[in-house]
């Protein structure tokens, strides 16, 4: 118990602004956060920015720590959040922006009960997501992710410049991406 109270001790020192508390807190911790991340994520630099998501994510938790369990405890269990999140939007970015949709069915064969089911939430969020944005971006995504369409093609098939196709998509990514994330 007298630990936990050494951890709420340093959490409130922090959360008072204290520099020293906070170097000591990163130092703390860094080092054995990241050796469970770099377990879970091969590349280092990804590893890296896990890390970094989950200590910052563990400051502005902070203020939620009660003291009922350690602050290692705490933060693993922000860390192993970041993990998932990471592998998460590794999947969006596979199953939205796939260059190989016709692989679906082989894919499906691959995955387990509890992989199918995650499958068809994330895509049951992605239409969602899709019906939230602007009917212009909705057509550029799907004549260039869903119809397969080149950009070249969706310039000619909506009768703008490549330029203009490009920058559509750009805009029509980043409102997708920001509509799922706020879902």
């Amino acid at each position: 118990m007298m630990k936990y109270y050494e951890d709420r001790e340093q959490v409130n020192k922090i959360l008072g602004g204290d520099k020293k508390a906070l170097l000591t807190f990163q130092k703390s911790y860094s080092g054995r956060l990241f050796n469970f991340i770099k377990h879970k994520i091969n590349s280092q630099e990804d590893a890296e920015e896990v890390l970094q998501d989950t200590l910052l994510a563990s400051l502005e938790a902070m203020r939620d720590y009660t003291g009922q369990s350690s602050l290692y405890t705490y933060i693993y269990g922000i860390t192993k959040h970041k993990v998932v999140d990471f592998y998460r939007r590794k999947k969006i970015k596979q199953v939205v922006f796939s260059k190989l949709p016709q692989a679906e069915g082989l894919i499906s064969l691959l995955l387990s009960p509890e992989q199918r089911y995650e499958r068809k939430e994330l895509k049951e969020k992605i239409a969602k997501c899709f019906l939230a944005l602007k009917p212009t971006h909705q057509t550029v995504l799907k004549l260039k992710y869903i119809e397969g369409m080149t950009v070249g093609e969706i310039a000619k098939a909506t009768a703008e410049t490549i330029k203009s196709v490009e920058s559509s998509l750009f805009r029509a990514r980043r409102a997708f991406a920001k509509t799922f994330i706020a879902l």
